[in-house]
This record gives structure tokens, sequence and C-alpha cells, in this order.
């Protein structure tokens, strides 16, 4: 990244904070340009070489935020999803520290972010992010596991809801569990919690 480059990525970063920290504090239809700037420390003339509106600047943010995400996962991860099809069924169990622990890491080191995604959502078309990753990633794996496709969609949010209230718990106490304790709690919710030797209660 030569001089110039480094600039307007710094620049954009500015623009991209600033409105995640305004979005912690009202909704985004009533934020402005001024206050985007002031929050930024940065002129309104500069804004308008990077942007034409606000709308443009979230856009950007959205995806720096996704790109962000993916960076926690080491690549191996990352390319997995171009075996769904062929990899062992035992390959697609993501409730494990490997696929875990980056995404806790990305929640704790970016506490701030999230709040504002999770206060808003909408704001942030996560929806359409988790419609992507549900056509790439967990539909496949339902294929594989034969879940009718009538109840894919059910099972996907059983499971998404579940894990987005623990986020809101552990972000309300600030991240306090670590994040082993925090992968355990999600894994015995889905799992069952073993006992002190490792046994999972009997059925009977």
């Amino acid at each position: 990244m030569n001089k110039s480059e480094s600039k307007y990525f710094n620049t954009a970063l500015k623009f991209d904070n600033a409105l995640l920290s305004l979005l912690e504090k009202k909704p985004f239809e009533y934020i402005t340009i001024r206050e985007i700037c002031e929050e930024a420390g940065v002129n309104r003339s500069t804004f308008y070489l990077h942007y034409e509106n606000t709308c443009d600047l979230l856009e950007e943010a959205t995806r720096y935020i996704i790109d962000k995400f993916i960076s926690y996962f080491p690549s191996d991860l990352q390319l997995i999803t171009s075996n769904f099809t062929k990899c062992d069924i035992t390959e697609l169990n993501f409730i494990t520290e490997d696929y875990l622990t980056p995404y806790l890491s990305f929640i704790r080191d970016n506490k701030r972010t999230f709040r504002a995604i999770l206060s808003q959502p909408s704001t942030f078309k996560f929806d359409l992010f988790f419609e992507k990753l549900f056509e790439d990633i967990f539909a496949p794996v339902m294929n594989r596991f034969r879940y009718p496709d009538s109840e894919q969609k059910y099972v996907l949010m059983f499971y998404l809801s579940g894990l987005h209230a623990v986020m809101l718990e552990w972000l309300k106490n600030d991240c306090s569990k670590s994040i082993p304790e925090v992968t355990e709690i999600i894994r015995s919710c889905i799992f069952g919690r073993e006992d002190k030797w490792g046994i999972r209660p009997s059925k009977n």
C-alpha cells in the first residue's frame, strides 16, 4: 500500500468508526453528515471525496465489518466451504473451538461494533448477509444431514436465535466470561452438559 492509498484507507476508517460510534446512540436515519464529520475529526469536503451520502458510508462500513470478521478465521477454515459436499460429515460440526474461538474473539475485540449491529440489525442489512450464509453454508450442511427443505429455515433460526441471545448476555456483562467458558456454555446448550467424569446424563 503506497502513501496515498494508506491515507485514503485511514480516512475511510475514521469515517467507518465515526458512523459505528454514532449508531450506538441513535438510529441511522437521524445521523447527519455534519455529525459524522465532527465525530471523525474530518471536514465535509473530505467526506464528499469518499462518498455521495451516508448510505454509501454505511455500505462501506458493513463491508469493512464483514471483511474484518472473516479475517479472524484461518484460511483453512474459510476454504472448507468449498468442500461441503465432499468432506466427511464429522467435519460439518461448527460448534467446536476451531469455529467458536474466532467468532467469539471478533465479538470480544469489537464489542462497540457488535453492540451497534445488534441494536440495529436491519440498518446493516445483515438479513441479506445471513441469507447469503444460508445459501452458501447452512443449506448445504443441512442437506448433508438430510433436513427437509421445509424445515431448514426453522433449524437455522433456532441456532441463530440461541447464539444471538448468548452474545447479548455476554456483551451485557462486558464479555467478563472467558472465550473457553462461553464456548462450553454454547456446546452444553446444544449437546448437553457433561459431568466431571466426562459422562453425559442418562436419558432414563
